[in-house]
């Protein structure tokens, strides 16, 4: 038997300075992906935020430029040049190469009321993550640059000229090694910038691509935006809505408590889905905190108090439920406070208890005093919460009935759902297919092990324009519902889910994509958490089935197509002159068996293009080697890296308002390549 190692001090490593980030880079930028190098733009924006929010600095600069680095310029303080007491360096050399080293930690004496940079990681995190780093300090007259490599300090701090400006700019350079991509997009960027204008009324925030070569998402910008919005969140409540019909005009109110400031703005809309933002020191709580519970608890308790106080509520009528109160609420929730305790460096979740009762109080004052000084308003909000309340009790008896029937047939259904044996959901995966023809291919083609069939007979209904309960009515909803064993609503358990996988495969064409874009908008505003757990998936079948003697191949794009052609020597006029020659052989076969006279065929290079309309035009076996294969197949993953932007989209295009779809609509017409109508 082999002599096992000893396991002592020496196997103890200590990882010193920046080591830790490089080692594990997802630790505390969250991911290496494409939403961790954007994460990285943001932790240096956050620290000119403050800035801003300390009332130091009124404008940010933003560049893209075209050696792959992005600039980040404020007008703010500028970080101290002088040196450290302790560590005899210049604070800024500090600031950029040492983790937990910052200005935010010292209360009120630090010059920072309230800050998002509470952890002191996130500039020196970015300087490790990155090839090189350039800090330009504008401060007392002069021009202080110090440059990084890796976190590394690459020269001393000097003084390089005289300037009347102040502020900081950062400029760094995403190392390639770390990152699984450095392509930065002005859209992702612009979408976040634009959300932090709005929370720091009067601040202008400016992004410009400064790259020759842009990646095409980004072509349809203006190389420069300016955002800047006197209104603050009441007029990003109002751009949120900018889609849906809305009741009365934004609600604002503002108030400081002695745990921090709170700031409110509420629009109700007639819509059926809420959307409520929450953020602490201008960070986005994309999973909430204490302070959104406290948020929802008022806006339940002072509704259902107005409406008992004017007799709307009868009194052997219940109380309008959490649900009802919030059915078309757009809401957005900002806190700034001095010790914000969040959840991870990525600083998803709020977990100071104070700011629940502080929103709290905040909300039942503020609100209470709105719905008696505006009358009109408030009847039309009560309304609206009355007749949610009527659909919930109604959608609750569907919602039972679905629950029942799934329960009485076992979570299957005969004739509908194939379902696989494996009773183990991680390595189970649900298709749903477009119609009874691509079922049977699929049903025929798939591995009965772990992949079920659903078939839809039909378009779903679009439930953004429908309530719960006439959602559940329609039968291929619940057959879905039922299938993923998860239920709806109030009782939704994703314990439950019988599926690891739930992949929508349609045809490629205009129909296959528009219940595509059906069964997205039911996953979206009905089960986001399977997006947000990475349940959900789009299959890819392929476009072209090309085939040249024995040498068969599959092609997902035009691109694609023509890249075999070229491998096979074909291409452009030749293409076109070997379609035609196939075309011609087919029909010589034809008049010879007319005539039954064998005449001379022009010669073809017997190169065969398919052009897959649907699924079923798929034998099972190429249903299951191009398409649901896990060794071949290619699936696109679901995700919702921007909510408000997904909401927005989904609102525009299938919403009730005509306008704004019209208007999309005439934006992107230009766009559309190859319309399949």
């Amino acid at each position: 038997m082999p002599k096992k190692e000893a396991y002592s001090a020496e196997k103890i490593q200590v990882l010193e300075g920046l080591e830790p980030v490089r080692k594990r880079p997802g630790m505390y930028i969250g991911s290496t992906d494409t939403r961790g190098l954007h994460h990285c733009v943001y932790e240096i924006v956050d620290n000119a935020i403050d800035e801003a929010m300390a009332g130091e600095c009124n404008t940010i600069i933003v560049i893209l430029n075209d050696d792959g680095s992005v600039s980040v310029e404020d007008n703010g303080r500028g970080i101290p040049v002088d040196i450290h007491p302790k560590l005899k360096k210049p604070a800024l050399e500090v600031v950029l190469t040492t983790l937990h080293a910052g200005g935010k930690f010292g209360g009120d004496e630090s010059g920072y009321k309230v800050s998002g940079g509470l952890h002191g990681v996130g500039s020196s995190v970015v300087n490790a993550l990155s090839t090189h780093m350039k800090a330009e300090v504008y401060r007392e007259g002069k021009i202080h640059v110090q440059e990084y490599k890796r976190g590394i300090t690459a020269t001393k701090l000097k003084v390089v000229g005289d300037t009347d400006k102040r502020g900081t700019k950062i400029t760094f350079t995403p190392d390639p090694v770390i990152f699984d991509t450095t392509q930065f997009y002005m859209d992702t960027l612009m979408q976040r910038l634009r959300q932090q204008a709005y929370l720091t009324r009067g601040v202008t925030i400016a992004i410009e691509d400064a790259r020759e070569t842009r990646p095409e998402e980004d072509t349809k910008h203006p190389r420069l935006y300016r955002f800047q919005f006197e209104g603050g969140i009441s007029a990003y409540v109002k751009h949120l809505n900018e889609s849906k019909e809305m009741i009365g005009r934004p609600i604002w109110f503002e108030k400081e408590t002695k745990d921090g400031v709170v700031e409110v703005a509420i629009q109700y809309t007639k819509a059926f889905q809420e959307n409520v933002v929450s953020f602490a020191n201008n960070i986005h709580t994309a999973e909430g905190g204490h302070h959104l519970t406290g948020f929802k608890a008022a806006l339940t308790r002072t509704i259902n108090s107005y409406a008992r106080s004017q007799s709307i509520l009868k009194e052997k009528e219940d109380n309008l439920s959490a649900d009802d109160v919030r059915e078309g609420l757009t809401s957005v929730i900002s806190v700034r406070l001095k010790e914000p305790q969040f959840e991870g460096q990525t600083k998803g979740k709020l977990g100071n208890a104070e700011m629940k009762t502080a929103v709290e109080s905040v909300v039942n004052e503020k609100l209470a005093e709105y719905l008696e000084e505006h009358p009109a308003e408030a009847k039309e909000i009560i309304g609206k919460c009355m007749l949610a309340a009527r659909a919930r009790l109604a959608a609750r008896a569907a919602r039972d009935s679905v629950i029942r029937k799934g329960a009485l047939e076992g979570m299957t259904l005969p004739g509908k759902l194939a379902d696989c044996s494996s009773r183990d959901p991680s390595e189970c995966e649900l298709f749903i297919v477009e119609g009874d023809s691509a079922g049977g291919s699929a049903k025929q083609g798939r591995n009965r092990d772990n992949q079920a069939i659903l078939p839809l007979r039909g378009k779903i209904l679009n439930v953004e324009q429908a309530r719960l309960d006439r959602m559940l009515n329609n039968n291929e909803i619940k057959a879905l519902i039922i299938a993923m064993g998860i239920g709806i609503g109030e009782v939704k358990d994703m314990e439950k889910l019988r599926y690891n996988r739930i992949v929508i495969m349609t045809d490629a064409d205009v129909d296959g994509a528009h219940i595509r874009t059906l069964l997205l908008t039911l996953f979206f505003r009905y089960f986001p958490e399977l997006i947000e757990g990475g349940h959900l998936f789009v299959a890819q079948p392929p476009l072209f089935k090309l085939s040249k003697g024995k040498d068969l191949r599959y092609a997902y794009t035009d691109e694609e197509k023509a890249m075999i052609f070229k491998e096979w020597g074909i291409t452009g006029k030749e293409e076109e002159e070997e379609e035609e020659a196939v075309e011609e052989s087919e029909e010589t076969d034809e008049s010879a068996e007319e005539t039954d006279e064998k005449k001379p065929k022009k010669p073809s290079k017997k190169v065969n293009e398919q052009r897959y309309k649907g699924l079923g035009e798929m034998n099972p076996d190429q249903l299951w080697d191009t398409t649901m294969n896990p060794e071949t197949r290619l699936m696109l993953q679901v995700t919702m890296e921007n909510a408000e932007q997904a909401d927005n989209v989904f609102t525009t295009l299938m919403g009730s308002e005509v306008a704004p779809r019209r208007k999309f609509i005439q934006t992107h017409a230009k766009t559309v390549k190859d319309l399949d109508v």
